[in-house]
């Protein structure tokens, strides 16, 4: 055997020892990206893009016990969106939800976070450039949510009530009772037309099942529990 085919030898088993070697390694990657993206996927709600309850909570608290001298949490709910349904149909309302996810995500930024709560109802907590100032953050989110929707029929006008928990200022950062208290500003706002913030009384807003007493619905929680 020449000299040559002695050291080609050699290198070619090495080659193929780590080609068979790297088959089940590529394939083990190609599973965890695509585990990845599922679970990534199961965490967010397809129409809206936001996160889901759960994954919401996770990521708000962490951000909440992280940033407590400039952080934020608003709940946002769209005023008469079953009217909108009823009277545009499902495929303009989904239009609706759709844009305000994609606003919300804008308004947030990529250190906020959003989540759909269910229905027509988001949660936001992000942080606030104190030189920018919580009044014209406000101001901004209210312009952004009250733009109208593009569909197929033309523009179609969408409104939104937003309550919200500045955490610094209410001396709290357990995302419930900031929710809590976002909530009962955020049906302050539906009442008055003016967006606020919560007081620290809001936070002993009594609740049933977890749901604040006094909302749509609660009455039939309360006869079952």
């Amino acid at each position: 055997m020449d000299p040559v085919t002695r050291v080609a030898t050699p290198i070619g088993q090495r080659a193929l020892l780590i080609t068979t070697l790297a088959v089940p390694l590529t394939g083990w990657t190609l599973h965890a990206i695509t585990l990845h993206r599922r679970l990534a996927a199961e965490r967010r709600d397809p129409l809206t893009g936001a996160q889901r309850r759960a994954a919401f909570e996770r990521r708000a608290q962490r951000l909440l016990t992280r940033h407590r001298q400039d952080s934020l949490v608003c709940l946002v709910d769209l005023d008469n969106f079953k009217g909108l349904n009823d009277t545009h149909g499902h495929a303009a309302g989904d239009k609706a939800l759709a844009a305000t996810g994609e606003r919300l995500a804008r308004w947030a930024g990529p250190q906020g976070v959003v989540g759909r709560l269910g229905g027509d109802e988001f949660a936001i907590a992000t942080r606030v450039d104190p030189q920018a100032g919580m009044e014209q953050r406000l101001t901004e989110l209210m312009g952004a949510l009250h733009e109208p929707v593009p569909t197929e029929a033309g523009p179609l006008a969408v409104a939104a009530s937003v309550g919200t928990a500045v955490p610094d200022y209410l001396g709290i950062h357990a995302l419930p009772a900031l929710l809590r208290g976002a909530d009962v500003s955020m049906y302050r706002t539906k009442h008055s037309g003016q967006y606020g913030w919560a007081e620290i009384e809001d936070l002993q807003a009594p609740t049933v099942n977890g749901r604040r007493a006094g909302r749509s619905g609660t009455t039939l929680l309360e006869r079952a529990a």
